[in-house]
């Protein structure tokens, strides 16, 4: 039978519709417009007691009203955009469920389909169709439905993957009248850029990584287009993921599954990007038990899935958004993309958020335990960024996590988190914070450098947060180390002493820690610092390096980066007292200035470097220490 045999008016299709019939209907972009449209506005005497199932609803085609009238009712499996209301007015029921065990549910038929209408590409010469741009469980409920009606919608591109169809599978067809549902590009600014920055820095090369859609990923993926050889296995596709591939960033070489291809199971873009999209080799759209199933995205090692939040509170419990942002990053979606990076080697979920919300009102909060939207799942919480640094939570206290989140928090929220912070038990009863001093932060100042044996050390200015592990350094030193360090022997660092140390004035201090793991689990290893004098001219220099690491050249490397630090600020030389034994710090202060000057008394060294010719030469050749850029 020839399929063009099959097309018939909307209205055609509405008179095979029976009370009490379950409707399946494509989803988001996919949704098949003039069907759902012709559904709402028909005067068709079936047309009643109907139940419409939908995964993710985007049009404007079901609304409020029709709902209202007690025609239909809508099932879904995400809430967002309209749906949201609907919920909250008892008109639309909502099924929990992880996106990866769907198809089991239309499979076993605990979700009956009765008719299902999709939305498709043109036919080719040969019967054959595309589904297009949204793929999730059409397949499925076609097989199970007894009427299954086509939207033939030529501006749909033919996408590759899990999508051809043949026209023999369908019972009746109609051409759309509707265009497709496009999204123009989000609009991004100074803050969205700076996240974006600072979560490209914890992407390594040859990363998957997954994308949702929003003003944080058109920021992030022109961020990414300097990375070589990533992958993506991402829900969703989108105008910013078109731009990084065509860069040339992405391969999907490296990917354990679907090498060669990115996959989704979603596209959301412009027109522009549709076009792209048409016979795309590169793109597979896949169904979505595929897409979201953990094991699956298990498979690829560094996997890296960036999600937006609205909220965070100190103990890490998480807000999702509502509204279009949401449809991969709801509950369900989002459980299956935590437990996929917990799988993967090296994998890890990145939530983004600026500090405050449009209306300038924290997004960092005591606590969310009433919102409605939070998500209790704290101890899956890797990494929270916003415009003003990265809070590394794995493996944090709550205490711990509270200074984290404090310190990215919005400068002028600050002092009434810790505050409130203090009240609730949450941090110690004197913990010391300086507001006006936590401002100076030198986030900017960021460094890597890979040492012998491979041995990748990163490099940054030291954090009140870094208390717990800066006393665990020092507890691992020898007391001839100790003695070395502060002249005297010293058996206790408590919190009093030891949070001092961490809380720094920026104004005339310089401190900076290395850091060995990957981002997310880092341990300090080592910390140098230091403290100008009245005149800011000189500078007091002393550093530390667990002794399991001392002869890596990490000691060096250090102090090659705070002469560039201190040249930057306008110091012109510094000092140190070394004890006449320490030989080891006295090789790495005349590697680091061969211009020094010492003076030996009562078996001290007093040494003075400038810092003019200082930072040139040496083991780690002209200019090293000093990757200055935005960091983690």
């Amino acid at each position: 039978m020839d399929w063009k045999q099959k097309i018939v008016a909307p209205d055609k299709v509405m008179e095979k519709i029976r009370p009490g019939m379950r409707i399946f209907l494509g989803t988001g972009v996919s949704e098949p417009c003039t069907l759902v449209s012709q559904l709402m506005n028909s005067s068709q005497k079936g047309l009643v007691d109907l139940e419409l199932i939908q995964l993710v609803n985007f049009s404007n085609t079901i609304t409020l009203k029709t709902l209202d009238a007690h025609k239909y009712r809508l099932k879904t499996f995400s809430s967002g955009h309209m749906v949201n209301k609907a919920i909250e007015k008892g008109l639309v029921d909502l099924i929990p469920v992880r996106f990866n065990r769907l198809q089991r549910l239309f499979d076993s038929g605990r979700v009956q389909v009765d008719a299902a209408f999709v939305q498709i590409s043109q036919p080719d010469s040969s019967g054959n169709a595309s589904l297009g741009i949204s793929i999730d469980m059409a397949r499925s409920a076609m097989k199970q439905a007894c009427l299954v009606v086509g939207e033939i919608n030529p501006q749909i591109p033919r996408t590759f993957g899990d999508t051809f169809v043949n026209m023999s599978g369908f019972d009746m067809l109609i051409y759309s009248r509707d265009d497709p549902i496009y999204f123009d590009r989000w609009e991004t600014g100074p803050v969205f850029d700076t996240i974006a920055d600072r979560i490209c820095s914890l992407i390594q090369d040859k990363s998957c990584i997954a994308f949702s859609i929003g003003p944080l990923f058109d920021s992030l993926g022109k961020k990414l287009v300097h990375k070589r050889h990533l992958g993506i296995h991402s829900p969703v596709i989108t105008d910013a993921l078109m731009d990084l591939i065509k860069s040339g960033a992405v391969t999907n070489l490296h990917k354990a599954v679907f090498q060669g291809k990115s996959i989704a199971s979603y596209a959301f873009g412009t027109k522009d990007f549709m076009a792209w999209l048409d016979r795309n080799h590169l793109v597979e759209l896949l169904e979505i038990q595929t897409v979201f199933d953990p094991v699956i995205i298990g498979k690829n090692p560094n996997f890296i899935a960036v999600l937006p939040v609205r909220q965070v509170d100190l103990s890490g419990r998480i807000v999702i958004h509502r509204g279009q942002s949401r449809i991969i990053s709801g509950p369900m979606e989002l459980m299956d993309s935590l437990a996929g990076a917990q799988i993967s080697r090296g994998g890890h979920i990145i939530f983004g958020l600026p500090s405050r919300n449009q209306y300038q009102q924290p997004n960092i909060k005591l606590s969310i335990e009433q919102n409605c939207h939070q998500m209790g799942f704290e101890e899956s919480i890797d990494m929270v960024v916003t415009e003003y640094g990265t809070a590394m939570l794995t493996g944090l206290s709550i205490r711990e996590r509270a200074l984290a989140l404090i310190e990215i928090a919005h400068p002028d929220d600050r002092l009434d988190l810790f505050n409130a912070a203090k009240n609730k038990k949450m941090l110690y009863p004197d913990q010391i914070f300086a507001r006006d001093i936590s401002v100076l932060y030198p986030g900017k100042i960021h460094d890597q450098h890979i040492f012998k044996n491979d041995l990748k050390v990163r490099f940054r200015p030291i954090k009140p947060s870094d208390e717990e592990q800066m006393r665990r350094l020092f507890y691992k030193f020898s007391d001839e180390a100790i003695y070395y360090r502060y002249f005297h022997t010293i058996t206790t660092m408590p919190h009093a002493k030891m949070q001092e140390y961490v809380n720094v004035d920026w104004r005339h201090t310089m401190s900076i820690v290395g850091l060995i793991g990957e981002p997310g689990e880092g341990v300090i290893i080592a910390e140098a610092r230091y403290l100008c004098g009245p005149s800011g001219r000189d500078a007091e220099i002393a550093l530390i390096v667990d002794e399991n690491y001392s002869n890596y050249g990490i000691a060096t490397y250090m102090v090659h980066f705070l002469i560039k630090l201190g040249k930057e600020k306008g110091v012109e030389f510094f000092t140190a007292e070394v004890l006449f034994s320490n030989r080891k710090i006295m090789k790495v202060f005349k590697k680091a200035c061969p211009g020094l000057e010492s003076h030996l008394s009562d078996r001290v060294y007093s040494v003075v470097m400038p810092l003019y010719n200082a930072g040139k030469g040496g083991v780690n050749g002209p200019d090293v220490a000093g990757t200055v850029h935005e960091p983690p």
